[in-house]
């Protein structure tokens, strides 16, 4: 018997089921969408609630069941040997949890791979056919099964290879990848539509789709677009390689570009840190980018988690972000000079409500980006602001234009001290090299103040600059000095207050060495190289000292770190901070964090390669943790060495020289792991 209630279900399901096909329509043939990607996936979401709770309102062709939409268009048409299928999302943690729970119900082992996490490009999906290394078929995704042939379009593009490098190559392949318009050629593109009178593209992403379906390869040629490789499909012969990180060097090896903000994470609690990360990342990259893609790592965990029906597999799946957008007026741009000197620009905008806060300004990164994205002042802007970070500004809204727009000139000198600025010639910003510059001190006493570093409750952004302004502090060795009367005299400061923010200045001269040096604000120098700088120096003089080649030897240190820090050290007046800070109280030692009767105590170990799901910095702190010590050379004096892939000579020095030679596995046993 049907109720009023399933009939109002079957009239709704029906709704959506044409309001999303009309739209994949609008998405994938014609690249005009119809609806923002937050109303589709809500109404995509409403669907599959409604068909989960009543499954006899599912039809063989709803859209939850397959992907995209049919192609139409004059292009050829093109079987898949094996299905593109989509990714389910995730918009926050609770829905992340949940996958990894319903995977780990099917496959309990799947608790032990560890995953890896990729950005989510936000362009147009490719399927690329090689047959003996030779590229033979390129196509569009078009709804899953059949796409349309753009073979001769894809050749244009130079991130594309024509034949595939190495002698690991199976026979048959089909290489998933996804088409990009990088915003700088993007918004050439529109200059030069804009030059010859012709209505200006939308969005990078859009265009980029658009630009792969010409009928005149030439047109596609001249529009350079990019490609990122990320998975493969083995049709003939034995995959080359056993997890997915493996997988996305072996694509860079056989001549793909592979999008290089990776990160391996050891379990789910890993993954859901490093979200935030990538939360922040996105919006700094030369490309439209809406979340990051999380892979369980064990390719044989993939063949055994296996796909829902023929739309996604479970063993993936992307953590969108789902921002809240606005648009208003950009007024002005201005510069904020950072504690390292890097000259910031931001947004001045016409206030406007997003996600219930009122915005008035936003980042915009940096003077390349600003130029990549042509934003200009004047300009009707989109702002975005996801989750709690600050608010960003998208990009323009072109059509909206009336030609009194202008183009932002970077300044040529500080706009606090009046230096000229300089760039250096690896990087994309630009700074004030005068260490006293106020800008630069102000934003350094915050920083060396917040809860990641020194964590002096109740010392933000106004009392830091309510006391420079008192003349009280000149730097952040003069916060060690600070008493109880004179905040008194200073105004919203009472007895209680300046008792409270003494005594946390107090307990701050206790932190560890590896606190300090973050809250230093050395370039470059974050809370994990901090403490693998600390744990090897065990001292701030004895750090002071070392040499580059003594700061390389750390492992999990490069190049741009050591000089860093011999630059800051280099330094008189950082020298003498440090005096001061010393003379203070401030503590310039590391507690001793080894365990001495740990089960690698007294042992030498040295990494090598890249291991399967920890960093070189998880590793070292294992294996301190567990009383060992990671040294950077092998010798006759080394225990054993931790080898991943792509070893290198320590590998052959190691096997020369009779050191045991140790995989991943094999550390995490000997430190008492659980497998």
């Amino acid at each position: 018997m049907t109720t009023a209630g399933d009939a109002e279900a079957r009239r709704r399901a029906e709704a959506l089921r044409k309001q999303i096909d009309q739209a994949n329509d609008a998405y994938y043939n014609n690249d005009a969408p119809v609806m923002s990607d937050a109303d589709y996936d809500r109404f995509f979401r409403e669907l599959q609630a409604l068909e989960a709770a009543h499954p006899a309102l599912r039809t063989p062709d709803s859209p939850t069941l397959r992907v995209g939409a049919e192609p139409a268009s004059a292009l050829t048409k093109h079987q898949h040997l094996r299905p593109m299928l989509s990714l389910a999302n995730a918009f926050d943690t609770e829905e992340l949890r949940a996958w990894h729970d319903r995977n780990l119900r099917l496959v309990p082992d799947a608790a032990k791979s560890g995953f890896v996490m990729e950005v989510k490009i936000d362009g147009a999906a490719v399927n690329l056919t090689y047959r003996d290394g030779l590229l033979v078929t390129g196509a569009t995704r078009g709804n899953g099964r059949i796409g349309e042939d753009i073979t001769a379009n894809l050749r244009t593009i130079s991130d594309v290879p024509l034949s595939l490098r190495g002698t690991d190559v199976p026979p048959l392949i089909e290489v998933r990848g996804e088409v990009y318009f990088p915003y700088a050629t993007f918004t050439r593109l529109n200059e030069q539509r804009e030059a010859a009178g012709e209505p200006l593209y939308a969005n990078p992403r859009n265009s980029a789709a658009g630009s792969l379906r010409q009928l005149d390869s030439e047109i596609t040629r001249r529009r350079r677009l990019r490609m990122f490789a990320f998975h493969i499909e083995v049709l003939e012969g034995r995959m080359p390689v056993e997890t997915q990180w493996e997988l996305l060097d072996r694509l860079a090896a056989w001549g793909f570009q592979v999008e290089a903000h990776r990160h391996r994470a050891r379990d789910l609690e890993a993954v859901i840190a490093q979200v935030p990360h990538f939360e922040t990342l996105l919006p700094t990259l030369p490309f439209q980018s809406d979340g990051v893609v999380v892979k369980v790592n064990q390719m044989t965990l993939h063949r055994r988690l296996g796909n829902v029906g023929d739309r996604e597999p479970r063993w993936s799946i992307a953590r969108k972000f789902a921002p809240e957008t606005a648009v208003t007026r950009l007024l002005d741009i201005r510069v904020n000079v950072g504690r390292t000197g890097a000259l910031n620009p931001y947004a001045v905008l016409e206030p406007v409500e997003v996600s219930g806060v009122t915005v008035s300004t936003a980042t915009l990164h940096n003077d390349q980006l600003i130029a990549d994205k042509d934003i200009r002042i004047g300009d009707w802007v989109e702002v975005m602001r996801a989750g709690e970070v600050i608010p960003q500004v998208i990009g323009p809204v072109r059509e909206r234009r009336d030609g009194r727009e202008r183009r932002f000139m970077p300044p040529k000198r500080c706009p606090d001290c009046g230096t000229p600025v300089e760039q250096p010639p690896d990087e994309v910003m630009r700074y004030c090299p005068n260490v006293a510059c106020p800008g630069r001190v102000f934003e350094g006493i915050v920083h060396f103040a917040s809860r990641g570093a020194m964590d002096i409750r109740g010392l933000g952004y106004e009392r830091v600059r309510q006391l420079l302004d008192a003349g009280l502090i000149r730097d952040v060795a003069d916060l060690f000095q600070l008493q109880v009367e004179p905040l008194m005299t200073l105004e919203r400061f009472a007895e209680q207050s300046a008792t409270q923010l003494v005594k946390a200045i107090e307990d701050a001269r206790s932190r560890p060495l590896s606190t300090l040096l973050f809250a230093l604000g050395v370039r470059h120098v974050g809370t994990t190289a901090a403490q693998l700088l600390a744990r090897r120096f065990r001292t701030m003089d004895g750090l002071a000292q070392a040499s580059e080649e003594e700061i390389l030897e750390i492992p999990g240190i490069g190049p741009t770190i050591a000089d860093a820090v011999r630059s800051f050290f280099g330094q008189a007046r950082n020298r003498k901070l440090i005096d001061r800070l010393r003379a203070a109280g401030v503590t310039m030692t590391e507690p001793e964090t080894t365990a001495p009767y740990g089960p690698l105590a007294g042992e030498r170990l040295v990494i090598t390669g890249v291991l399967p799901t920890l960093s070189r910095a998880e590793a070292t702190a294992l294996i301190e943790e567990a009383g060992g010590r990671v040294v950077g050379g092998v010798s006759a004096n080394t225990s054993a060495v931790v080898a991943g892939d792509k070893p290198g000579s320590k590998f052959d020095k190691a096997r020369t020289l009779g050191v045991p030679v140790i995989d991943e596995a094999e550390l995490l046993r000997r430190v008492g792991h659980r497998l």
